[in-house]
């Protein structure tokens, strides 16, 4: 029996997200969002009247630093709920010791697709919800010809990989794919934008993520491309990346993801009026910090639910319970541990601000596999 370890404080819940990585900027918002939900929680009552308690350690900015943050919060703090993580290296990290302590991580971002672990619940889009939508939005207004830019690590691989397939199956055509190191230097990001201009794609389609998207996205603007109208397309890049590389470098840029802080609903406005209240007015809202914020509200719904508080108690609850979430009413799949979300697609308008172009009618079912995907089947759309 795998308890939560509550003690006379309460039940310790633990955050894992760093201020000083590659992607920084968007985990602040993950980790903003979920403090949030935790207060929530615990001002609703908390677990049948036990709160929940927040440990947080320091992490560095390398997948060993998550792995150590995270051994820290399981065996000096006894948490055994990890929220948290943001790059697949990250989480691959910490993933194998989370199944050793039989603990439970809960993954609130936007990810290659491709995983399963018992102890594992991934709250961020899978394939099928952002790179479907994503693809059809791109061929049916800016053409079948797309330049593919990403960072030399697997999610930028595995994106690619799926979205050259669903391009070439409506008959459209990749001329060519360039991988960035994290951290680019000058020079590499400079022969990347030659190759873009000699191409002369419909599109560009981004896999680049954290500081190197506001370098890409700068870079980018001066080219003839920029000023034709071409723009770049993007499941990573958010509302904390487009406030750091000002309005007239984001507009025009797309993005799939299913929340955008615009979107225009009771249980939206609410979610970015508390986190701006708490944390300041230029807290940026992004699709990551959404679901880190249902994810908390997803566990504790579970964990009142259950008749004791252990690991396999809540687990076996996770699949009963839902949450009307900013982005509409969400749940889990038992089969996958994946989420059922509401794919989107946005621009960024002369505010540099996502403004919804297309959305889901309803919540899609997670296909973290991919095994049969087609641009024209939306079947997975409807149940």
């Amino acid at each position: 029996m795998h308890l939560l370890n509550p003690t006379c404080d309460g039940i310790p819940v633990g955050l894992l997200f760093s201020d000083c990585s590659p992607t920084a900027a968007v985990e602040a918002t993950q980790a903003a969002a979920s403090e949030l939900a935790i207060s929530e929680v615990n001002e609703a009552g908390g677990i049948n009247g036990v709160p929940l308690v927040l440990c947080r350690v320091p992490v560095g900015g390398r997948p060993a630093d998550y792995l150590r943050a995270a051994e820290t919060l399981c065996d000096v703090h006894h948490v055994r709920t990890v929220f948290g993580t943001h790059m697949s290296d990250s989480r691959k990290a910490v993933l194998p010791m989370i199944e050793g302590r039989q603990a439970l991580l809960f993954y609130p971002t936007l990810y290659e697709g491709f995983e399963y672990s018992k102890n594992c619940i991934y709250t961020g889009a899978a394939p099928n919800q952002n790179c479907l939508p994503i693809a059809r939005y791109l061929l049916k207004n800016h053409g079948p010809r797309g330049f593919f830019i990403g960072n030399n690590y697997i999610y930028a691989h595995e994106s690619n990989r799926i979205m050259r397939d669903l391009f070439e199956q409506a008959g459209g055509e990749i001329a060519a794919e360039a991988y960035l190191p994290i951290n680019a230097p000058d020079d590499a990001l400079a022969a990347v934008m030659a190759r873009l201009e000699q191409a002369q794609p419909d599109f560009v389609y981004s896999t680049v993520v954290g500081n190197d998207t506001i370098r890409l996205y700068r870079a980018f603007a001066r080219t003839r491309l920029r000023t034709r109208g071409v723009p770049i397309a993007s499941l990573a890049t958010n509302e904390s990346d487009l406030a750091r590389m000002g309005a007239d470098i984001a507009e025009g840029s797309i993005a799939a993801a299913p929340y955008f802080a615009s979107l225009d609903t009771v249980a939206s406005r609410r979610f970015v009026a508390g986190m701006q209240a708490r944390f300041g007015p230029d807290m940026a809202v992004t699709s990551g910090a959404e679901a880190a914020y249902f994810q908390v509200h997803l566990f504790a719904a579970a964990a009142r639910a259950s008749d004791t508080l252990t690991i396999d108690a809540v687990r076996d609850r996770l699949w009963d319970v839902a949450y009307d979430a900013p982005e509409g009413r969400v749940r889990l799949d038992a089969g996958t541990h994946h989420s059922y979300l509401w794919p989107r697609v946005a621009r960024a308008d002369t505010r540099g601000v996502f403004q919804i172009v297309e959305a889901a009618p309803e919540a899609v079912r997670p296909e973290p596999y991919m095994v049969e995907h087609c641009l024209e089947d939306r079947t997975t759309e409807h149940v």
